[in-house]
């Protein structure tokens, strides 16, 4: 096990409600979310002295730590790749928590990603920066790869190809993610579970990919408080110990567009978050009792199964059939729902959801969940986490 399992936790959980138009601006959301993850806590903004977030959010350390009145900040860090931050930004939390730079850290995600900026739209812009992001982008936007979905697109193809799987396969994955958000009063889907039958016969969007094999776009934010495991034992609620924490990057790596890899249906930075995260904790895929998986786009819950050890390559397929993935299954994936059926807010809403597995108080709880396997988006540079129970 690494030095730095078990030294931190995650101690309190906030969020905003989760819409597709909040009618307030990303950094009072960004407030909201603290505010609420504080109190959960059992804090006062005087006990922070960290700041942590992506470097696609609006809403800088400074400028949150003034709305919130918090006088002193000794850490603050940014990561980059979008939902490969989120898990991320957990760990960097739990390295200052450990090292004594910081002793109360809040990691944060808000944004209006529904009423305000879409990720999900064109972006002429994306391909015009000066930087080595707009170099990249110059080769798949000309050629009409403008959108995420589209780039996951060519990938999903390919894995349809090479090992088999169908549509209703990547259905499955959106029929019980929406199931479990149909029964999660916090979800936008709440009360609306969907049939696989309607997945499809919901439209395309770029095929393979129809509209219920992508997620939302959300207005929200969320946040999560860090601190010592033995600070954790004094506050509220059981704590959600930071067993392992990782990230990783692949040969060949692009932003959602790693098409030049010997194998093409693969996320193997992926991987390299997996052998981290189960050579840190000392556990492994038998262990896990909820899997918390990015769920941006339906393929990919399937490729990261695999790449973490629950199965073979090209094996998914089979392994999500007979129940496996539902609340009373061998692996539940995503009780709360995931971005599919809660909400997007970057994967920040599925750690919170790991934290209230761990401790027994989710609306969809898993009985005896004591390991959460949580990752963060794929297609780019990753993160992930195993939390436990104290």
């Amino acid at each position: 096990m690494s030095g730095l399992s078990g030294k931190a936790a995650i101690v309190g959980i906030g969020a905003t409600e989760f819409s597709k138009d909040s009618g307030r601006s990303e950094l009072r959301l960004a407030a909201e979310a603290v505010r609420h993850a504080l109190a959960d806590a059992g804090l006062a903004p005087s006990d922070v002295d960290g700041l942590v977030s992506f470097t696609m959010d609006g809403n800088s350390e400074i400028a949150v730590a003034r709305e919130l009145g918090i006088e002193e900040l000794t850490f603050f860090s940014r990561i980059h790749y979008g939902g490969g931050a989120a898990a991320a930004t957990v760990q960097q939390a739990a390295m200052a928590v450990a090292t004594g730079v910081a002793d109360v850290v809040v990691a944060y995600r808000a944004f209006n990603e529904r009423s305000g900026h879409r990720f999900g739209q064109v972006s002429v812009a994306a391909a015009q920066q000066v930087n080595s992001a707009g170099v990249d982008n110059s080769f798949h936007y000309p050629m009409g790869l403008g959108t995420p979905a589209a780039t996951v697109a060519m990938v999903a193809r390919r894995y349809l190809h090479e090992y088999g799987a169908t549509s209703e396969d990547f259905g499955r994955i959106a029929v019980v993610d929406r199931k479990h958000a149909a029964t999660n009063p916090k979800a936008w889907f709440y009360g609306k579970p969907i049939t696989l039958e309607q997945h499809q016969a919901s439209r395309w969007i770029a095929e393979p990919l129809h509209l219920l094999d992508c997620c939302q776009e959300t207005d929200g934010g969320v946040a999560l408080v860090i601190t010592s495991a033995e600070r954790a034992a004094d506050l509220p609620h059981p704590p959600a110990l930071i067993t392992a924490a990782a990230q990783g990057s692949g040969p060949d790596q692009y932003i959602m567009t790693s098409y030049y890899r010997d194998e093409l249906a693969a996320l193997p930075e992926m991987g390299v978050v997996g052998r981290q995260l189960w050579s840190q904790s000392g556990l492994g895929p038998a262990d896990v009792d909820v899997a918390v998986l990015y769920d941006h786009f339906t393929p990919y819950v399937l490729m990261q199964l695999e790449e973490l050890g629950f199965c073979g390559r090209g094996e998914a397929k089979d392994f999500i059939a007979g129940g496996r993935l539902e609340l009373d299954g061998e692996l539940p994936l995503n009780p709360h729902g995931g971005q599919l059926g809660e909400a997007y807010v970057h994967g920040m809403n599925g750690i919170a959801e790991a934290v209230r597995q761990v401790r027994g108080n989710a609306v969809n709880q898993v009985a005896g969940a004591g390991t959460v396997l949580v990752t963060a988006g794929t297609g780019v540079p990753t993160s992930g986490l195993v939390l436990t129970r104290a």
